[in-house]
Order: structure tokens, then sequence, then C-alpha cells
């Protein structure tokens, strides 16, 4: 087990009516006197009266704000940009993000980006700068599955140069988090199984590490994952099944914010490879993670069966094969069976990608957008991925 110190400071506030709770959280750590930044997507706060119950709780504690809308899933710099400008304009000192990761990622590229000093938000992006103020962020949760609403962590893409770009920086930690699941019981199908899709990568990208004696963690990572399995289903069957939501709510901010990533060198090769893949075809990320995961354990699978075959008996409860190498991919096929079982793609065709005709282009990019020099840096630790290497897991996934 390596190292490691850990604070995760937001204030939790789970269960039924608990966006009641926004306008007394938000003066609490903001301040009466202060000018809030109200940042959500569109229409769908105001379907679910959420938009209503924000808006008074706010205006009844006197509580000045603007508004600024439009964030769509994989968010964009554009609007980072025009938040920066709004904020700056009214002095804006806290942001309050009501929505899903999308809102809530690009309500931390705003609050990175205010300060001047700072400088420009795509370059620490790319720079992966530290920063030296950020304004605090709090989060009104409506879909679970990125576990923004709990980390330090966003995602933004810029679309004049194609990249899609993660970033983190305890300062963007939001300060407060509400998570009612009765928020999320007006959820497509569609949006439940990308959801689930994607905070199972989170734990996935933990999971899967060289780092000896993580007995702790490796055993917390299978057991949000077996919650999440039973779970899941569920809401498919049933979208306003509030237990089941309320477990996969809580497994997905777990997922995130980094209590199972704890003492073990991390991964994330596979969401840097969708991250090329959205940022080409605009597709949603939990989707593209379903497609790109499974073709990635193929790929490592020769070097790496022994874990692969940890996660197939612990998580999916595989029989124990003649060997390691059967075992884990009995588990892949198990896991590729679950995603099917949540209507998500698992090819590149599926996902709507119509040929591999820029699978090269994405497979530079993936290793290339931080270079400074030209000179590849990979991605993954538990088996360093450079462009051939995710080539062939791109063309793996056609199939």
């Amino acid at each position: 087990m390596e190292n490691f110190t850990y604070s995760c400071p937001t204030r939790w506030v789970f269960g039924r009516g608990t966006q009641a709770q926004v306008g007394e959280l938000t003066e609490r750590f903001a301040g009466k006197n202060a000018t809030v930044l109200l940042h959500f997507g569109g229409n769908a706060i105001k379907r679910i009266g959420l938009y209503d119950t924000t808006v008074s709780a706010l205006r009844e504690r006197g509580i000045r704000f603007v508004e600024l809308s439009g964030v769509v899933p994989n968010p964009r710099l554009e609007l980072v940009r025009e938040g920066i400008r709004l904020c700056r304009e009214h002095k804006v000192s806290f942001i309050l993000a009501v929505g899903g990761g999308s809102v809530i990622d690009s309500a931390k590229a705003i609050a990175a980006g205010i300060d001047a000093e700072n400088g420009d938000i795509w370059e620490t992006f790319v720079a992966r700068r530290p920063l030296k103020t950020a304004v605090p962020v709090a989060t009104v949760l409506t879909i679970p599955a990125t576990g923004s609403e709990m980390s330090p962590n966003t995602v933004i893409t810029d679309e004049a140069s194609g990249y899609k770009l993660g970033y983190g920086d305890e300062k963007l930690r939001p300060v407060f988090s509400i998570v009612n699941p009765e928020l999320f019981f007006t959820l497509p199908p569609n949006q439940i199984a990308n959801g689930v899709s994607d905070m199972m990568s989170h734990i996935f990208e933990r999971y899967f590490s060289d780092t000896p004696h993580c007995e702790i963690t490796d055993g917390l990572c299978e057991s949000v994952l077996k919650t999440i399995i039973r779970n899941a289903p569920k809401l498919l069957a049933d979208p306003q099944n509030y237990d089941a939501w309320a477990e996969i709510g809580f497994a997905g901010t777990i997922a995130h914010n980094n209590l199972l990533g704890l003492g073990r060198v991390q991964d994330w090769a596979c969401h840097g490879m969708e991250h090329e893949i959205s940022a080409v075809y605009d597709v949603a990320h939990g989707a593209g993670l379903a497609v790109v995961t499974p073709a990635w354990m193929k790929f490592i699978l020769p070097g790496k069966s022994a874990k692969l075959a940890q996660f197939a008996k612990n998580v999916f409860g595989v029989p124990v094969g003649k060997n390691d190498l059967e075992t884990a991919q009995a588990g892949i096929a198990a896991l590729v069976a679950f995603y099917k079982k949540m209507a998500l793609p698992t090819t590149m065709r599926e996902l709507g990608v119509p040929d591999n005709s820029r699978f090269e282009e994405m497979a530079k990019k993936a290793v290339l957008g931080r270079s400074r020099d030209g000179n590849e840096i990979p991605q993954g630790n538990f088996r360093k991925l450079f462009s051939g290497d995710i080539l062939k897991i791109y063309h793996l996934a056609e199939k």
C-alpha cells in the first residue's frame, strides 16, 4: 500500500426532500452578501420543479444571483469562458451548480478561471497547473453518474481543437452537495444506464492496479460494484424505486470521491481513450466507456489475468476456471452481458461510430493532448498505453 493523505470536506446532504435546504446551505457557505452564479443545463430542472425551489430559496434568504444555463453533455469550453466573463462582471463569489455531472464540471471550470492569476483556463487544463484560488462551488445533483458532486475533478471539451481534457484541484471539491434520490425518478433508461457505466468505470480505474496489499480498497471496490450490479436493473423496471436509487446515488458519489483509490496507483486509461471518442463523435461518456472497457480488458489480459480473474470471481461470482486466463475471460463476458442487460452499446458501431477512419487520429490525440515536445505521454498505469496500443484497443472495440 502506498502512502496517502485524504481529506474530503464536502458536506453531503443525502435523502428525501433535502433540496429544501439549498437556501440555508448557500447562505451558510457563501454568506448573505454574496453574489451567486446559478448554473444549470436547460429545462430539465424546470420540469421537475427544482428550478423554482432553488430560486425561491435563494430569494427568501435575500441572496443575489445571476443565471447561466446552456450546459450540454461533454460540457464546452466556450460556455465556460462565457461563465468566467459573467462572474467577473457581476463579482460572483460562489457558484451553485444544479444538474448532473456536466453542469458541475462546467461550474468547476468556471470557478477555476475567474481569478486571472490562474491564467487562461484551457492552458491551466493542458498544463495541469495548480490553482492559486478558486470560487467555492456547491451542487444540487439531478443525475448520479460522474461523482463530480464530491470530487475535485472536472472534464471540459474544446470544440475548436477537438480535445477533451480532465483537470483536478482540491480547491474545486464542492463545499456542499445535496443528493435527493427522488430527483432521479424521471431519468430515461439511457441516462440511467450511462450513469451506471460511468460510476463503474470510476471504480475500475482505481481497482485495476498493481499496488500490492490493498485488501481494504479492493474489498470496498468489489462491494460497491456488486451493489451497482444488483440495483441498476431494478431501475429499468421501476425508475421510481427510491431504495434502488438511494443505493445507486450513494455508489456514484463513493465511486469518485477517491475513498476507493487510497493507497494505490490508479489507472485512468479507459477514461483517456473514451474522451477522444466523445470529443470527436459527441457520444455519451458512459456509453463510450461501456464500449472501451471490455476491449481494454481483452488487450491487457495476457499479462494481467490474475487481477482480472479476481474481478471475475469476487464481483460476478464466476466459477474458478482451469486457470486465471479462463476465469478472467468469463469475467469480461459477464461484464459485457451486464452492459447489454442495461441496453448499453458494446461495440463502436452500436455506439454510433460509423467506421474506423478516425481511430488513428484519436489514438494519437489520446497521448499527445498534454505533450509539449511532440513525444507521447502514455495513458494508464496498470499497463501503459501508447498510440499503437490504443489503436489496437479501438479496433478490438469494433467487434
